[in-house]
């Protein structure tokens, strides 16, 4: 499950004296928005695992993905009556709906915050990052605002649990884990962001990942992979956000 956004008053620190600090109107309104967004994605999600859970139960299974289960009730409800009560498809029918008005709910509390992300010039360069589009920008710049309470993108990336746990034994240092810790949402969103990049072999070069992620996409498992690339994107996002500049890709050519 997502985890709420932190505190939005409390402001992160890497080595340096906690603060406190009183964010815009509109940084408050960007998170209760991803709140209830949050909420309303986790209550859709649990309105469709219970109707993939009671049709197993009577032997009907369905291909993953939202997509697929949404073609098929239609079909499933009008002729799989030899093991659907009638009673079953009504009940089925209704968590149909459920899942119908919190798609509705879902459309336009995304659209607001979409709306909101476009008018704040902070969240527009923060989306000339790929992969990155209102929804993270408008996250990101709700949870930190300029991004000056962090020194550098790796104490950044740190906070939202991006960065490998470090053992160092002589002058080997050896990478374990991701930490996990802190900002849930934010470490979710940009994990997806680097899945849908890896989605695209033929857009890395023009982003400037192409060399690295090719030699990295060579040793690394795709999840340990995902994980790298969402810390970098994290790193540069952060870098977007501090220098107050647009993402500009560097384009580098693999040795012969």
């Amino acid at each position: 499950m997502i985890s709420e956004m932190p505190m939005p008053w409390l402001r992160p620190c890497s080595g340096r004296r906690h603060a406190l600090f009183q964010p815009r109107p509109m940084r408050l309104d960007l998170q209760a928005l991803h709140r209830v967004r949050s909420r309303l994605i986790s209550e859709r999600t649990a309105v469709i695992n219970q109707i993939r859970g009671f049709l197993l139960e009577r032997g009907i299974i369905v291909r993953q993905g939202l997509r697929f289960l949404r073609q098929a009730l239609p079909d499933i409800l009008a002729k799989r009556t030899d093991v659907l009560s009638p009673r079953m498809v009504r009940i089925v029918a209704d968590l149909t709906s459920d899942w119908r008005q919190l798609d509705e709910r879902i459309e336009v509390v995304t659209d607001e915050i979409e709306t909101l992300a476009k008018s704040d010039g902070s969240c527009r360069r923060v989306m000339t990052v790929p992969g990155i589009g209102p929804i993270i920008s408008s996250a990101m710049v709700a949870a930190i605002g300029s991004g000056t309470a962090f020194a550098r993108g790796r104490d950044f990336s740190a906070w939202i649990g991006l960065v490998p746990k470090q053992m160092s034994t002589g002058d080997r240092t050896i990478l374990g884990r991701i930490t996990k810790r802190g900002n849930g949402y934010l470490r979710t969103l940009f994990v997806q962001a680097a899945r849908v990049i890896l989605l695209r072999p033929a857009s890395w070069p023009k982003h400037g990942f192409g060399v690295w992620l090719a030699r990295a996409a060579q040793r690394l498992h795709r999840n340990v992979l995902a994980a790298a690339l969402a810390n970098k994107l994290a790193r540069i996002a952060w870098t977007v956000l501090a220098q107050e500049r647009n993402y500009e890709a560097r384009i580098m050519k693999a040795a012969a």
